[in-house]
C-alpha cells in the first residue's frame, strides 16, 4: 500500500493567530512519536499569518486514523473550535 500524504490547511481567525500557533505547536512532538508517521511538518503563511499548512506522512490511512482519535489531537480540536474560521484537508497518494 502507498504512503499517505497529507496537506492541510488551517486558517486562524485574525484575533487568534497566536492562541492557534501554540496550540498547532504542541502537536508536532507527540504526532512525531506515534507509530507510521514519517512526516509532520507545520508551515505558516508568510503573506497571511493566519494560514497555516501541515505537510505530513503517513505509512497508511489506519495510522493517521489512529492519530486523529489520540488525545493530543482531541485536545487540539477542542483548543481551536472557536479560533479557526476553516481547515481543508487533503489526503493524497504521490503518484510520481
Amino acid at each position: 500500500m502507498s504512503k499517505l500524504t497529507i496537506v492541510a490547511k488551517i486558517t486562524a481567525k485574525k484575533d487568534s493567530v497566536e492562541n492557534v500557533k501554540k496550540e498547532l505547536l504542541k502537536l508536532i512532538g507527540p504526532t512525531r512519536k506515534e507509530y507510521g508517521c514519517i512526516e509532520y511538518n507545520l508551515h505558516q503563511d508568510n503573506e497571511d499569518p493566519a494560514v497555516f499548512v501541515f505537510h505530513e506522512t503517513w505509512e497508511n490511512l489506519i495510522c493517521l486514523e489512529n492519530h486523529m482519535k489520540s488525545d493530543h489531537f482531541k485536545n487540539y480540536v477542542n483548543a481551536v473550535d472557536s479560533l479557526i474560521e476553516g481547515k481543508i484537508v487533503h489526503k493524497m497518494t504521490r503518484i510520481a
